[in-house]
C-alpha cells in the first residue's frame, strides 16, 4: 500500500498547484484530486478512473496530473470536455 500513500500525496501536491478545478470520476463518484482523503479512499479501490479538469491552467494541469498517475502506474483517462 505504500506506493498508495505515495501516489495520493504526490497527486494532491501536484493538483494544488493549480488553480482549475480538478476532479477524478472513479466509478459514479466524483472526487476532488486536491483531497487526500477523498484520494485516498478511491485510489485504494479503483482500477480506471477518469480526470476532468477545467479553469486558466488546465491544460499544464492536466499534463502534471496525468504524468503524476502514470509514475505510478495508475490508468487514468483525460476527459476532453
Amino acid at each position: 500500500m505504500a506506493t498508495n500513500n505515495e501516489a495520493v500525496v504526490e497527486i494532491a501536491q501536484t493538483a494544488g498547484k493549480y488553480t482549475s478545478s480538478i476532479v477524478l470520476q472513479a466509478d459514479n463518484k466524483y472526487i476532488d484530486v486536491k483531497s487526500i482523503l477523498g484520494l485516498f479512499t478511491t485510489l485504494v479501490n479503483t482500477k480506471s478512473y477518469e480526470l476532468h479538469v477545467h479553469g486558466p491552467d488546465a491544460e499544464e494541469a492536466k499534463a502534471a496530473v496525468a504524468e503524476v498517475f502514470a509514475k505510478h502506474g495508475l490508468d487514468v483517462k483525460i476527459v476532453a470536455e
